[in-house]
């Protein structure tokens, strides 16, 4: 048992445990880089301990009481630790050090409390969605980076104006009021669905769906009453369902209509629609809501000819009423092409000013081939790949420039 506690197996228990610790930490000392500083040191401690004693029964625990133990005595050796504890004190009323760990519920309030600080308004969206990877994602400095394209440096200053933004504002460590949630949640989701389609479309990979997943259990778990918060949960399970038939062994992905549909995962398929039964069940529609709905209408397809296209149309009718966007209209005009032809599609996504997002490109390319417009329809490929964020993308788009034939979405 011991031999096999090695590095990697503590390092993946830091991915699961730090964002649990570090929000409790925050939660009692009011100091983020305190609260990091001493996860990280317990963690250290953790590498030097548990492959020679054995795994904790309860690691989560043990790493944030060690944590809390350092970083109690950081402060006593400094001559601001009073100060930081009255810092910290008017910052999360109630917060109390105590040597025993809280019930998981209320380890699962701090980490929800952390999630709204991360994306408080005052916090750019760039730097909210930084923020909770490292804090609650428990993902390093180097790989948020790769995420955002930007050099380490680049981040770690981002990340560290942020903070200080923080302190400056003192922000609180809470859960919003009920008052206040019409203004506060739909950031909150927005960060965590943003996570996860960096994960499902960018260079940064599976890892950042698991972050946002994990995020969005998190959220849903802590907010029962919340259909919209159920809604993102639905949908991000619903489009990992898929995840599995999206690219080949090759790595070379492949398009919704092609994909084998028995390698979606049934399980979350389930998940998913039941969730999804619970919220339409409230009668409160939302955007999420109504996302997770359109993808559930194609978990219900046994095959691609079996889509029911009129019902998701009429989806999207009511998604553009509360998210009036071109990008909602332009995958509406996706579902028009499969009932009313490529030509009724072309002039609803010719009037779209979306010159810089590649999906526009495809999907135009996409309707040019279909109509035989085939230079026109090369010329549109060969933009959408110079605007595509990863090779993958970039390569399928170009094969669909050069094969002439349809290509279709990647779902």
């Amino acid at each position: 048992m011991h031999g096999e506690l090695d590095d990697n197996a503590v390092g993946r228990i830091f991915r699961a445990e730090s964002g649990r610790s570090v929000a409790t930490l925050i939660r009692v000392f009011g100091d983020i880089d305190l609260a990091e500083d001493a996860v990280q040191e317990a963690f250290a401690t953790a590498l030097r301990k548990w492959p020679a004693d054995g795994l904790p029964p309860n690691p989560g625990g043990w790493i944030t009481t060690t944590a809390r133990n350092h970083a109690i005595d950081r402060l006593r050796r400094e001559t601001r630790g009073r100060e930081l504890l009255g810092e910290a004190a008017a910052l999360s009323p109630g917060a109390e050090i105590s040597p025993i760990p809280r019930e998981p519920v209320a380890v699962e309030d701090d980490r929800l409390g952390l999630i709204f600080t991360c994306c408080h308004p005052a916090l750019s969206p760039d730097a909210q969605i930084a923020l909770t990877l490292q804090l609650l994602g428990g993902l390093p400095i180097e790989e948020i980076a790769r995420s955002f394209l930007v050099s380490t440096l680049a981040m770690a200053q981002r990340l560290a104006r942020a903070k200080r933004k923080i302190k400056a504002a003192r922000i609180p460590y809470r859960v919003p009021e009920e008052h206040e949630l019409p203004t506060r949640l739909p950031p909150v989701l927005a960060v965590i669905y943003l996570l996860y389609t960096a994960g499902a479309d960018g260079p940064a990979g599976p890892g950042l769906c698991h972050e946002a997943i994990r995020l969005a259990r998190i959220l849903a778990a802590a907010m029962p009453g919340e259909p919209e918060v159920a809604g993102l949960l639905a949908l991000v399970l619903l489009s990992d369902s898929r995840r599995p038939a999206r690219t080949r062994p090759d790595g070379s992905l492949v398009v919704l209509s092609e994909q084998d549909r028995s390698r979606w995962d049934r399980a979350l398929i389930e998940e998913g629609q039941a969730i999804l039964r619970w919220c339409l069940h409230h009668n409160r529609p939302g955007t999420y809501q109504l996302q997770a709905a359109i993808n559930a209408v194609h978990a219900d397809a046994i095959t691609a000819d079996q889509t029911d296209w009129p019902q998701i149309i009429t989806l999207y009718d009511h998604l553009l009423t509360l998210a009036p966007t071109p990008v909602v209209a332009l995958n509406r005009a996706v579902a028009i092409a499969e009932v009313h032809g490529p030509a009724a599609a072309l002039s609803l996504v010719d009037a779209l000013n979306l010159d810089s997002y590649h999906p526009f490109h495809a999907t135009r390319a996409d309707l040019l081939q279909r109509l035989g417009r085939t230079e026109d329809a090369m010329a549109a490929f060969e933009r959408a790949a110079n605007l595509a964020p990863t090779e993958a993308e970039r390569n399928f788009l170009r094969l669909g420039g050069r094969a002439g034939t349809r290509r279709g979405g990647v779902g």
